[in-house]
């Protein structure tokens, strides 16, 4: 049970008053599609939105909570702090239901900004600066977050360093959407011939990411944007689907209890950047998603 060795401890951290529960409430103002994925930091509410391409471009640049936001976890411990459970719930403002909806709670960890769709050359990053959290690259993933909007159907492909410290290694092939909204993850889609799931294919035998090279447009350009984040998945989780009304939906609540049944709690860093990567089922700009984190720590 990660650094917490008995159920005992995890009591002991709630009793002595290491514990603290955290809101958040997103009102998207994107016109989602189903079946495209879309990153919730990059809409409006609490927290305020991220937006990936407020850096040099091609530039690695770290991310965090001091300095970006994201849901906020609480200040930084001296001991080792986990994610005890997950609350969120989703009140749609008419009766077209984005929800049910996957959700994935991300660390976001270092970010390429603003790659041009339209350059035929390969695009070369500066990694002057590194992973500031698992630095290894195990379990590291990188998600391409569409910040300028495109015709959509190139293709193109990253080079990049992968957890053994091996470079020149070639993602999978990827096919741009045509989402005319900013926050689409622009690889993602179910009709595309390279369509993929929210995350860039990794090459075979590859499980993780330390830094990207570079990114080549293959079948032609666009004029588009896009930039790509490192990011650590921790936990997956969902908005439920509310019941059909004329006056609008409200979703029943749903927890995802991190102690019960599996034990196996999420470790937070200091200063972690957390956000959802979503699945709408339709627009997300008539739906209100609320919820809370509850995090405990050791001394």
């Amino acid at each position: 049970m990660s650094g917490l060795k008995t159920i005992g401890q995890v009591i002991d951290c709630e009793l002595e008053g290491r514990t603290r529960n955290y809101i958040l409430r997103k009102t998207p103002s994107q016109t989602t599609t189903i079946g495209i994925w879309f990153d919730l930091s990059m809409s409006p509410g609490m927290p305020v939105p991220k937006y990936w391409f407020d850096a040099a471009p091609l530039e690695a640049k770290a991310i965090s909570q001091s300095s970006d936001g994201g849901f906020y976890h609480g200040p930084n411990v001296t001991g080792e702090k986990y994610l005890r459970r997950i609350t969120t719930q989703a009140q749609a403002t008419s009766t077209t239901q984005a929800t049910p909806m996957n959700a994935i709670l991300l660390d976001y960890l270092l970010y390429y900004p603003s790659i041009d769709d339209g350059v035929t050359a390969e695009q070369v990053m500066d990694n002057t600066v590194t992973l500031p959290r698992y630095t290894d690259g195990r379990g590291v993933q990188m998600m391409a977050v569409t910040t300028g909007l495109r015709t959509g159907g190139q293709t193109f492909q990253v080079k990049y360093t992968n957890s053994e410290g091996v470079t020149g290694r070639l993602s999978g092939i990827c096919t741009q959407n045509a989402a005319a909204y900013i926050g689409s993850i622009t690889n993602s889609g179910l009709l595309s011939t390279n369509g993929a799931n929210w995350m860039i294919p990794l090459a075979s035998g590859d499980t993780g990411v330390r830094a990207v090279e570079s990114v080549t447009m293959i079948s032609g350009v666009d004029v588009g944007l896009f930039s790509i984040i490192l990011v650590k998945p921790l936990a997956q989780t969902c908005f439920r689907e509310g019941g059909i009304s004329t006056a609008g939906t409200i979703a029943t609540p749903y927890e995802k209890d991190f102690l019960v049944p599996t034990t196996d709690l999420i470790r937070i860093y200091n200063d972690a950047f957390l956000n959802f990567v979503v699945l709408p089922q339709a627009a997300l700009n008539t739906t209100v998603l609320i919820g809370d984190l509850k995090v405990i720590w050791t001394d």
